[in-house]
């Protein structure tokens, strides 16, 4: 029998790299990177219930251990922001903000 490529690969990359970038607002990149630890995580299952039928499971482990990295940076980011509304208040948050902002200008 014939091996063939796991699906797939190249969407887990994408997905959780797409992430990264999206952490910055207000940690949205934890849905595209979710997505994609859960597609690898469907990939491996595939992989595992036929293992000689596949050959390309190294780039799904990588591309999970990918988003699985990203996916904390999100989480950690969510959880930083709360805990600055939490202890700082909106409206300071807002005011500092508006501060920076006009720093800059």
């Amino acid at each position: 029998m014939e091996s063939q490529k796991l699906q797939y690969s190249t969407l887990i990359y994408v997905l959780a790299i797409l992430g990264l970038p999206l952490c910055c607002c207000v940690g949205f990149g934890a849905i595209p990177a979710g997505i994609a630890f859960f597609i690898a995580n469907t990939e491996l299952k595939k992989y595992y219930a036929n293992p000689d039928a596949y050959t390309n499971q190294d780039s799904i482990y990588t591309g999970k251990i990918i988003a699985l990295v990203i996916l904390i940076i999100n989480i950690l980011y969510i959880t930083y922001t709360a805990y600055q509304i939490y202890t700082i208040g909106w409206d300071n948050l807002m005011e500092q903000s508006r501060q920076i902002m006009e720093q800059y200008e």
